[in-house]
């Protein structure tokens, strides 16, 4: 009996470990198959467009596109630039969120593109809706988690925060100037970089490159100094920005896109 007992006990344990090794890869197939897929790599289905100077939906010289199964900001068919921004927005608000980017830098920025915006993108959280946004508006109201390339000397980070019409807190302290950079490493050439946003609605966000936090806020909330804020608040929005949609800007320098995903998170 003491046999017998003893088998079965060591047959259960088998049996279990069997199964947690079928259940593990489940878990985690089903845990990947959460993620959407905002970009597929194929259109710029579901996604809209806003252009300075441009009514909504115009693809202001063609300069978002899919090359190769890339979202690329192209500047083949300009030829200066005079503060055209654009920004492509996926249409869908979003709240509590992982987003998950891929993206590069390549080429020459456009002649007349101004100095700050060499090797400069950004991923705009929160946005408002790009319906609201005037004729003339360069940046949409958001919370701007800012993408940077390298010169090939100097160091510059990426994954800065930048705050068009918008506040943040950091450590206890409101913080009102437009940029505050990250603590990350510098990406000169085109390599790839890889991009994570965690978002809680307008509690926190965090900035991961490469897996490694370099930038966390709190507490993300219009800027009342604002026009373009005042204008929302007018309307009737709260302090508080707590989702929005997510864009894509253009700001006059090449840029390449070859994963664009996202995890909604249960809110707590």
């Amino acid at each position: 009996m003491e046999t017998c007992r003893h088998y079965s006990k060591h047959r259960i344990q088998a049996v279990q470990l069997s199964l947690a090794l079928l259940i593990v890869p489940c878990a985690a197939q089903a845990a990947e198959e959460a993620w959407v897929a905002l970009f597929d790599g194929r259109s710029l289905d579901d996604w809209q467009v806003k252009f300075t100077g441009q009514p909504l939906g115009v693809n202001y010289r063609n300069t978002f596109r899919v090359e190769d199964g890339l979202l690329t900001v192209s500047y083949d068919d300009w030829n200066d630039f005079n503060n055209e921004f654009g920004h492509l927005f996926y249409d869908q608000v979003f709240s509590h969120y992982l987003l998950r980017v891929e993206y590069r830098f390549i080429g020459d920025q456009v002649i007349d593109g101004p100095a700050w915006a060499f090797r400069n993108n950004g991923m705009m959280l929160h946005s408002q809706d790009p319906a609201s946004m005037t004729l003339d508006q360069e940046f949409p109201v958001s919370i701007e988690s800012q993408l940077l390339g390298g010169n090939g000397v100097d160091p510059r980070s990426t994954a800065n925060v930048c705050t068009p019409g918008t506040n943040m807190v950091m450590a206890g302290e409101l913080i009102t100037r437009h940029c505050t950079n990250s603590s990350s490493d510098t990406f000169h050439g085109d390599q790839w970089v890889a991009a994570e946003f965690e978002v809680r609605g307008g509690d926190s966000l965090v900035h991961r490159i490469n897996g490694e936090v370099v930038f966390e806020l709190n507490d993300i909330q219009l800027d009342p100094e604002d026009p373009d804020a005042q204008a929302l608040l007018a309307r009737g929005a709260p302090l508080a920005l707590g989702a929005g949609y997510i864009a894509i800007q253009a700001e006059s320098h090449p840029t390449q896109f070859r994963k664009i995903e996202l995890l909604p998170l249960t809110v707590d």
